[in-house]
């Protein structure tokens, strides 16, 4: 017969509780939008009064106005890539979040990004997970500069909470082309041209690769990066990206 579990059992999972509870104190944390007091890096209120799902576009995640399959513009001209799953608008006040993370270094801010965009896609009905993720890659110059990649830091945990395998060094980028927001809207499939090289092929041919990015806007990255894993035998490419920037006009 083993020992009788007494109170002193409870000692390890009382510590825990303790320290955590500490932890909180001495290092409180608030919401990066409102910065009243959380337990994580956007509050709950916030979460609702800003994250709320929308009808999107099912290929592009443009908003619609009805829940339809894909908006007039992927039905005229279907893109590379075969899905898009956004969690939110890139709009005020989300966008500074992605601005905080990408040029400010919040690092903490992705895994927040990655639990919005896990719920997005677990929210899309009878959408197929991706077999594989990867991150869009960074020219050498900008990753050196920035020191991280973002889409990055953000797909590594919703790889991790979709169960999902992580390649992040699946796609390279040849060239170090000006960042898409600095360049007019008409030469922005050209500055992304040949933009992309797979490195692994064979992880490639036959399967179903997830594209992960902080922002989509015009979509010409995303689609130039589809494309490339297109050409090299993939059989269907889904976008998950935490921000979708509404059209506009």
């Amino acid at each position: 017969m083993g020992p009788t579990m007494g109170p002193m059992s409870d000692l390890p999972s009382l510590g825990g509780r303790w320290m955590g509870t500490a932890l909180r104190l001495l290092l409180p944390s608030t919401c990066a939008l409102c910065a009243g007091g959380c337990d994580g890096v956007v509050c709950a209120a916030c979460e609702a009064a800003y994250a709320l799902p929308r009808p999107r576009c099912g290929r592009c995640a443009n908003p619609l106005p009805d829940d339809a399959p894909a908006c007039g513009a992927c039905l005229a001209a279907p893109p590379p890539f075969d899905a898009t799953v956004a969690a939110v608008d890139y709009a005020a006040p989300l966008d500074q979040l992605v601005l905080q993370l990408k040029f400010g270094a919040r690092l903490a801010l992705a895994p927040w990004c990655a639990a919005m965009l896990r719920d997005a896609v677990l929210a899309r009905p009878g959408l197929a997970l991706p077999e594989l993720l990867c991150p869009v890659p960074l020219g050498p110059e900008r990753l050196v500069g920035r020191g991280f990649n973002q889409a990055l830091e953000i797909a590594r945990p919703l790889a991790r909470a979709l169960g999902t395998a992580l390649h992040p060094r699946l796609a390279e980028r040849l060239l170090d082309t000006p960042a898409q927001s600095g360049v007019a809207p008409a030469e922005r499939a050209r500055n992304v041209r040949g933009a992309f090289a797979v490195t692994a092929p064979d992880r490639v041919a036959g399967r179903h690769v997830g594209i992960v990015d902080d922002v989509m806007t015009s979509g010409h990255t995303l689609g130039e990066l589809a494309a490339t894993f297109k050409r090299f035998g993939a059989a269907r490419v889904t976008n998950l990206v935490f921000a979708r920037t509404p059209p506009h006009g």
